[in-house]
This record gives structure tokens, C-alpha cells and sequence, in this order.
């Protein structure tokens, strides 16, 4: 901290003394002005042109310096040095932290970006590809079965060739299904970005913590595992036995209550207490303490009431269908083809069973470019993968809010009008909305009646 002084001498019978301070660098530099003979400057070392300059380094403003200069000649300057000591250090520390972990988030912006640019390309590629092999062997088939038993032999091997490469390469396929690896990327650049708004937004409003550095740190690395870059031992299974819901946030202590909850109807609320609440929220607006009250957690628990209720058992429904429809699609593809690699094998002869094998080959190969087609051109696998992360948003959405009710000191709580604008707009509703959701809810489990809206208005 540093300040500067100038002492200054009316121009009458009583002198009277002024002083400014300024905090420019971490010394100390005081100034005294003599416009009278009858004051006593404070120290008695004049100032030179380096220390001048220094000053003006340091400040980055040479404006008063300069004006100090020009009223007079006769400045005398006292510097002290004045150590940051060690919490600044130690602040210092923890911001380049943070810092570095905002390059590396970057940084993974950029190579998920990249990834999922290129996995999509494979998807469109290999799509064409093998769809073009598909249909260029079922029309050999088709013309060695027209050409009876004059079909030259070429023809014939030819097809079954490229009815065997393709049916290995839509194993391979399917297996990593391109659509679904693109899709799971394009999520991760998503909520990278949304991490690194996140620190630039902390590090604009205020100083960094060493938990701030630790808790960054940790959804790093859950974004990391949750979305992996390699395929070979590391990528996501694409046909598990049981659907669930994407998760790529760092676990809590808390969440082995919120699981425990998560098997029971919540009942969070009693019923006619609920309804008197909400309705004083409404009318009256009340806050507590650090912007909390009992109306706002009342309301906070009738919103994750929907989610589990609607939203949430909604997107694990669609999920589990596309999963299960995506699985047929990922046998049925390779069989067909495989059929028709082997019909075309022995569709060679002019008896009747080569051309019953013939014309087995060739609609085999119709009906695989068919399966192909709608498996990978409608990108069954990207739907998959969507409908994990909707239901993965609303359980964390849910987790968030469960977690922050659970702490009983309101004061290390996010501010409560705050957090119910940020639920607000998670769910694409405005405050009123949201509390006329929350109403709608209690009326439903007061009278045993299903809500009949969904929380959220985005998807």
C-alpha cells in the first residue's frame, strides 16, 4: 500500500494541510510541497528523475505526479518498503491455480471440439461406404441370378467378397457406434465451455479459495472420465444391460441420503403446511436470512418432486426404448449382410437352389443398406446418448437442490434468490412460473392426482 502526501500552505494568515493517498505499488512514498517558508518538509531526500519514473511504472498514471512536478522544484520524497507478506503469496498461488486449470479446461475445449468433428465424419464415411459396397454386391447377386448358369464366376465371388468386408465392417461398426461418439463429445465441448464460464465468472467477481482450486480440479476430472477421448479400453459401453443416466459431476458426501431418497416417493412437505407456505410466497414475496425462508425450500422441494416425477422417469422410459431399438438395429445389420455373404456363395450353378441362394442374397443386401441406413442416418446411437444426458441434467439439477436443502446453515448456502433464478432458468421458466409449477405439484400430491406438466419447457 502506498500513499502520497503533499502538505500544502494556503496563501493567507492561517495555513491549513491536506493529504491524498493512492495505492499504486507496495511502497511507501510521502511528498512534501514547500510553498512556504514557515513549514518543515518531512525528509530531506530529493527527488530524482529514476525515482520519477519508477512511480510512473509502477502506477500506470502519471497524471498527479506530474502535475506535483510542475507547482514546484523543492520536492523532497521519504520511500519505505512495506513487505506483501505472506498471505498474499499464498493468494497469488491459488489464482495462478485457477488459472491453469482455466488453460487446461480450454485446452480440452479444443480437443473434444476436434474429436467430435472427426468421429462424426466417420459415421457419415463409413455409413456411405459400407452402404455402397451393400448395394454394389446385391447388384451382382441380382445379375449373376438373372444370367442363370452362364453367370461368369467373377461376378459371383466378387459379391460374396464384399458382402463378407461389408458385414465385418458394420461389426465394427456398430460396436462403436460413430453417431453415439459424436454426440458424446459434442456434450463434453458443451460442458467444458460451461466450466470454463463458470471459473472466468468466479475470477472476475472475486478472489479465488484453495477449495474454489480443489473443486475445480474435481469436475475435471469427472468431465474426464465421464466423457474419455480414447476408444480402445477406455469408451463408454454402447449397449449396457440397463439404461442410466449420464453423470459427469463430482460426487458429494451427501448423495448416499439423496440415493436413499431416490427409492421413495418423496414426501417432503406436509400438506396443508406446504400449501399455506407457498401461497405466503406468493402473496407476501418473505425472505429470510441470506435469502432463504421456508416458503423458498418448500417451493425448491415441490420442483424436484416434478423432475423425479415427470421429467426425469420420463427420459429413462424414451432411453430404455432407444436403447433396445438400437440393439436390434446393431444385429439385424451384420446378419442380413452375413446372409447374403453366404446365399451368394452358393448361388453358383444353374440348379434351383443357386437361384433361390441368389435371389436370398440379394434381398438380404436390401434389407441390410435399409437397416443401415435408418441405424446410422437416423443416428439411433446420438439419440441414445441424448437421452442419457437429459436424464444425467435432471438428476444433477435434483442433486444440486437436495444437497443445498441439506445444509442447515443457510449462510454457507448459495443465496436463496439466486439459486431460484438459476433453477428458473435451467428449466427455461420465469420466477412466477416456476412458483406456479411448484403450487401444482402440492395441489397434486394433496388431492393424489398426477401433475400433469412437465418441469422443464427447454426439452
Amino acid at each position: 500500500m502506498a500513499s502520497l502526501r503533499v502538505n500544502s500552505c494556503l496563501l493567507s494568515s492561517s495555513s491549513a494541510s491536506a493529504s491524498s493517498s493512492s495505492s499504486y505499488s507496495s511502497r511507501r512514498i510521502t511528498a512534501a510541497v514547500h510553498l512556504s517558508g514557515s513549514q518543515k518538509a518531512w525528509s530531506a531526500k530529493p527527488i530524482t528523475g529514476r525515482l520519477v519514473r519508477e512511480l510512473n511504472t509502477r502506477s500506470g498514471y502519471v497524471g498527479p505526479a506530474q502535475q506535483l512536478l510542475d507547482l514546484t522544484g523543492d520536492m523532497t520524497v521519504v520511500v519505505t518498503d512495506e513487505p506483501s507478506g505472506p498471505s498474499g503469496a499464498v493468494a497469488n498461488s491459488v489464482t495462478e491455480q485457477m488459472y491453469s486449470i482455466l488453460e487446461a479446461v480450454a485446452d480440452r475445449v479444443e480437443m473434444h471440439r476436434n474429436i467430435g468433428e472427426q468421429r462424426d465424419n466417420w459415421n457419415t464415411l463409413l455409413l456411405n461406404s459400407i452402404n455402397m459396397m451393400t448395394l454394389t454386391a446385391t447388384t451382382m447377386a441380382g445379375l449373376g441370378a438373372a444370367a442363370g448358369g452362364g453367370a461368369p464366376l467373377a461376378l459371383k465371388l466378387s459379391s460374396t467378397l464384399l458382402f463378407t468386408a461389408a458385414t465385418g465392417m458394420l461389426l465394427v461398426m456398430n460396436k462403436i457406434q460413430p453417431s453415439q461418439l459424436a454426440e458424446e463429445q459434442r456434450n463434453s465441448v458443451r460442458l467444458f465451455k460451461q466450466l470454463e464460464s463458470e471459473i472466468r465468472s468466479r475470477l472476475a467477481v472475486r478472489a479465488p479459495t484453495q477449495a474454489d482450486v480443489d473443486e475445480a480440479m474435481k469436475k475435471v476430472h469427472a468431465l474426464d472420465r465421464a466423457y474419455p477421448l480414447p476408444l480402445l479400453g477406455a469408451m463408454l459401453e454402447k449397449f449396457p444391460k440397463k439404461f442410466e443416466p449420464a453423470s459427469w459431476w463430482p460426487k458429494t458426501k451427501t448423495n448416499k441420503a439423496s440415493a436413499h431418497r431416490n427409492n421413495i416417493k418423496m414426501n417432503h412437505f406436509p400438506s396443508t403446511g406446504a400449501r399455506a407456505c407457498l401461497d405466503r410466497r406468493v402473496c407476501n414475496q418473505s425472505e429470510g436470512k441470506n435469502g432463504w425462508s421456508e416458503e423458498l425450500e418448500v417451493e425448491m422441494r415441490a420442483i424436484v418432486d416434478v423432475l423425479k416425477r415427470k421429467d426425469e422417469e420420463d427420459y429413462l422410459r424414451l432411453g430404455n426404448i432407444a436403447l433396445k431399438a438400437n440393439k436390434v438395429l446393431a444385429v439385424s445389420g451384420p446378419a442380413l449382410t452375413g446372409l447374403a455373404a453366404v446365399a451368394s456363395a452358393f448361388a453358383a450353378g444353374s440348379s434351383g437352389g443357386a437361384a433361390a441362394a441368389a435371389i436370398v442374397a440379394a434381398a438380404s443386401g436390401s434389407l441390410a443398406a435399409a437397416v443401415n441406413a435408418f441405424e446410422h442416418g437416423g443416428q439411433v446411437g446420438m439419440v441414445v446418448e441424448m437421452y442419457r444426458n437429459c436424464a444425467g441434467f435432471f438428476m444433477l439439477l435434483e442433486e444440486s437442490i437436495e444437497v443445498t436443502l441439506e445444509e442447515r446453515d443457510v449462510e454457507k448456502r448459495e443465496n436463496g434468490g439466486l439459486f431460484e433464478m438459476k433453477v428458473a432458468l435451467k428449466l427455461g421458466r420465469s420466477l412466477s412460473q416456476l412458483r406456479d409449477l411448484a403450487r401444482k405439484s402440492i395441489y397434486s400430491d394433496i388431492e393424489g392426482t398426477e401433475i400433469d406438466e412437465f418441469g422443464s419447457k427447454l426439452f
